[in-house]
């Protein structure tokens, strides 16, 4: 048999179909997406008097924010560990196993018992799964940016990349929304006493539909071919340090816009909002829930201009943006107007929208394939650390220090670093992902 019919059977035999691609990478974030913002909105808005000493409300909602960073402390765990099995082993199962750290992890926060139950067992045990939703995450982003980007068609390959990039969009929607829905049925008391624990129990149903979905596909074409071949490398994340450091590092200084963007305009605007905005809890969810369609449509716009142009003339106006945009939180933002909220909230999403998706396709390319996994989620991982880990906590202590204005530094600053990062890139829409 010729190459070439070698190749199509190839194709036949481990190819999923478009649409099961499609669905996998989609899904897969979304749930992970969806753990991962409950404990976000949930840290902003109870986790502070429920889990730490009620003397002090202040300190709680800084040592809840704390909490929220120890996920992205845990992520490079995550992407070290998932990375090497999915680089040794394959994607497939990883992705399984990947999930289901995060979804147990998520849905036992929702059984913990209180500070005023436990006393310091309670916090500590918050720490615990909250280490194992970043673990979990860490391992989840890489997997499913590989499934989608090497299946994908030739000269399309930010476009379905971009798909676990909607992930976070429609994670956010259903994390917000049920809690939208608790808020209207149940009393302040109500939801202090057990109704937040509700979204974190829900994540076992959504864990239970993703692995159905990510059970049924075969491995990735350019792992096979990898594996065929016997190109695994035994430690994948040494051969990343010593022989992909460059990538590395550029991918994840890439990536902190992206982090720095999200969380403030999410997690911080949040919290500020409520407390300091005095806009009621309930109406500055439904501004996210608008805003987050900003970040929604920029996505496929971004990436099927990444397809056109290149992933590098994207991110660079992206990230330019970003760093212009950071003036614009103090008068938007604080302006204590939920319209004007609105408008600052649609901006900052749909501007991270056009920094996030391209990466999908962007640090899958930055490495060989028997180093794909590793070295993308640990870029992935790291640049969550630099950008977004405590993104809340800082936004938080600049407030108290100087306002505003220095939050909006803050967003300028990740802007300019993921800027340059970018500009030391070559441009990678071109590489060959079947090959080493």
């Amino acid at each position: 048999m010729s190459f070439t019919a070698t190749r199509a059977a190839d194709t036949r035999q481990t190819a999923p179909s478009t649409g099961r691609i499609v669905i996998a990478s989609l899904i897969g974030t979304t749930v992970e997406f969806y753990d991962f913002y409950i404990y976000g909105t949930a840290a902003a808005l109870v986790l502070g008097p429920v889990f730490f000493p009620s003397h002090m409300p202040g300190a709680g909602t800084l040592a809840a924010f704390l909490t929220f960073g120890i996920a992205f402390l845990a992520r490079p765990v995550g992407a070290f560990l998932f990375g090497h099995f999915g680089d040794r082993f394959g994607r497939k199962s990883t992705l399984v196993a990947s999930m289901l750290v995060m979804g147990i992890s998520t849905t036992l926060i929702g059984l913990l018992p209180s500070y005023a139950t436990a006393g310091i067992l309670a916090p500590i045990l918050l720490c615990l799964m909250r280490l194992g939703q970043g673990i979990g995450l860490g391992g989840e982003w890489g997997g499913a940016a590989l499934l989608a980007t090497e299946s994908a068609p030739e000269g399309r390959r930010a476009w379905f990349g971009m798909f676990p990039q909607l992930g976070p969009s429609i994670g956010f929607l259903i994390s917000n929304g049920v809690f939208l829905v608790l808020f209207a049925v149940l009393s302040n008391a109500q939801f202090l006493a057990w109704g937040w624990r509700i979204p974190f129990l829900g994540s076992a149903v959504l864990v239970g539909i993703g692995l159905y979905v990510r059970g049924r596909l075969p491995e990735t074409l350019a792992f096979s071919r990898a594996a065929a071949r016997n190109e695994q490398v035994r430690l994948p994340l040494t051969a990343v340090i010593v022989r992909q450091w460059p990538g590395l590092l550029r991918g994840a200084f890439a990536m902190v816009v992206c982090y720095a963007l999200f969380y403030i305009s999410t997690v911080f605007a949040l919290g500020y909002g409520t407390r300091v905005g005095h806009i009621p809890r309930s109406t500055f969810l439904g501004l996210l829930c608008i805003g987050i369609l900003g970040m929604a449509v920029a996505t496929p716009i971004a990436a099927a201009l990444a397809d056109r142009f290149g992933r590098r003339p994207v991110l660079l106006a992206a990230s330019a943006a970003a760093a212009l945009s950071g003036f614009l939180v103090a008068p938007l933002l604080g302006s204590g107007n939920p319209w004007v909220v609105l408008v600052f909230l649609i901006l900052e999403l749909a501007i991270m929208g056009f920094t996030f998706a391209p990466m999908g396709a962007l640090l899958p390319e930055l490495f060989p394939t028997n180093l794909r996994y590793s070295g993308a989620s640990a870029a992935y991982a790291l640049g969550g650390i630099l950008g977004g880990s405590l993104a809340p906590y800082i936004a938080q202590r600049l407030v108290a220090y100087g306002g505003l204005p220095w939050v909006g530094h803050y967003i300028t600053v990740a802007g300019l670093v993921s800027f340059v990062a970018i500009l030391t890139m070559a441009e990678t829409r071109g590489r060959d992902l079947t090959r080493s």
